[in-house]
């Protein structure tokens, strides 16, 4: 990035110079990305194309940058879409910050569907039925997730889960009791496999949460909406198995 100094947003003229790759086989969403931003700023933007990789190349040389787009304004260069965020005073995601918008969401959703199947079944949205919706079919769900890469939640899981850190198979089999379990307590069948699934990973679940966080006070990420996740391990992955449990001894009095 350019060692000048770089001109106040606000007492800039406000026309922008965006080079960015548009080619035959790819269009850079950076690049598109970057130009819609400028635009909603009230920024006319000169939009030029890198149309050719050799032509990419030409120009990442000559002004000794890694990556397009690049936007310049002023006269300076502002550098890529991260930096014109912060130059225009945005905030600028981190990818290693701990998040817990996948959970809202997922729980969301299952909130959501709970109601809309509970009220093309009649009954009230708010009900008893609509409260087991949204348990089974959150814990859909949130196996959902887990099973798009088992191996890399497995991984994670073995992290504070204590059934699996002595018997490593069943982080494997984890992802599939719980959606086995959400799908057969949503259609209310074959509770005698269900419940009992429901509340030995439920139960252990709960249990090995509240030791990692509570007891030995580790600071973890949560394997609830798969590997790799930044969801910190704490009170929102207690409460995914507080449910599992509480589910399943609702279906043996249900």
């Amino acid at each position: 990035m350019s060692n000048k100094p770089i001109a106040d947003p606000a007492s800039t003229e406000k026309r922008a110079t965006v080079y960015r790759m548009v080619m035959d086989k790819h269009i850079c969403p950076w690049g598109l990305k970057t130009v819609h931003l400028l635009k909603s700023e009230g920024y006319e933007v000169d939009d030029r194309w890198l149309k050719t990789r050799e032509e990419t190349d030409a120009f990442k040389q000559q002004h000794d940058v890694k990556t397009t787009p690049q936007t310049f304004i002023g006269g300076e260069r502002v550098g890529g879409y991260d930096d014109l965020r912060r130059f225009l005073g945005k905030t600028v995601n981190d990818p290693d910050a701990t998040t817990y918008t996948p959970v809202i969401a997922i729980f969301a959703m299952g909130a959501a569907l709970a109601l809309a199947v509970s009220w093309l079944m009649g009954n009230a949205l708010l009900s008893v039925m609509s409260a087991e919706l949204f348990i089974s079919i959150t814990m859909c769900l949130l196996a959902l997730q887990k099973l798009r890469d088992v191996d890399s939640f497995a991984t994670m899981f073995l992290g504070y889960d204590l059934l699996a850190q002595r018997w490593v198979p069943y982080a494997y089999l984890y992802p599939f009791g719980e959606g086995l379990a959400g799908v057969l307590m949503t259609a209310h069948a074959l509770n005698w496999l269900s419940v009992p699934v429901a509340l030995l990973i439920g139960g252990i679940g709960a249990v090995s949460v509240f030791y990692a966080v509570y007891i030995q006070k580790r600071e973890l990420k949560c394997a609830c909406v798969g590997g790799n996740s930044n969801v910190p391990l704490g009170f929102v992955s207690l409460t995914e198995n507080v449910m599992m449990f509480a589910m399943g001894l609702w279906m043996i009095f249900a």
